[in-house]
C-alpha cells in the first residue's frame, strides 16, 4: 500500500487539503476533473438559478453518470477483449491445423515427385533398352 499523501488542491476557487493513498498528481487530476465539471455547469444560466444544494446535487449526479458510463464502457471493452481472445485462440488452432495439412500435402507431393522421378528414370532405361534391342 502506498504511503498516505497530503496535498492542497483548489476546487471551486477554494483551497482544500486532501489526503489519500494516491500520488499528488492523481489527487490534482481528480480536483481538476471536479473543477472542469464546476466550470461546465457554471456557464449554464439554468444551473446558476438553482440553490447551492441543488447545484451540488446536479454535479454529483453528472459525475455519477460519468462513472457508470465509464464502468459500462470498461465492461464492454472487457467483453470485446474476451471475444477477440477467443477468436485469436480459434484462429491459432485453425492455423496449426492448416499448417499440419500443408505439411502433409508437401510430404505427399514430395513422395509423388519422387515416384515421378523414378518413373521417368524407368522410362529412360526402357527407351534405352528398346533402342539397343532394335539395333
Amino acid at each position: 500500500m502506498s504511503a498516505k499523501t497530503d496535498t492542497e488542491v483548489i476546487i471551486g476557487g477554494k483551497v482544500i487539503t486532501v489526503s489519500g493513498n494516491e500520488s499528488v498528481e492523481y489527487l490534482q487530476k481528480v480536483a481538476a476533473y471536479i473543477n472542469g465539471k464546476l466550470n461546465e455547469y457554471s456557464k449554464m444560466d439554468s444551473f446558476k438559478r438553482q440553490t447551492v444544494d441543488k447545484q451540488n446535487m446536479l454535479i454529483q449526479l453528472n459525475m455519477a453518470d460519468d462513472y457508470f458510463k465509464a464502468k459500462d464502457q470498461i465492461e464492454n471493452l472487457k467483453a470485446d477483449i474476451t471475444t477477440k481472445e477467443n477468436e485469436l485462440y480459434d484462429l491459432k488452432h485453425e492455423l496449426i491445423a492448416v499448417q499440419m495439412k500443408l505439411d502433409n500435402t508437401n510430404k505427399s507431393l514430395k513422395e509423388v515427385q519422387d515416384e515421378l522421378n523414378e518413373s521417368q528414370k524407368q522410362i529412360v532405361r526402357l527407351e534405352t533398352e528398346l533402342k539397343e534391342n532394335k539395333k
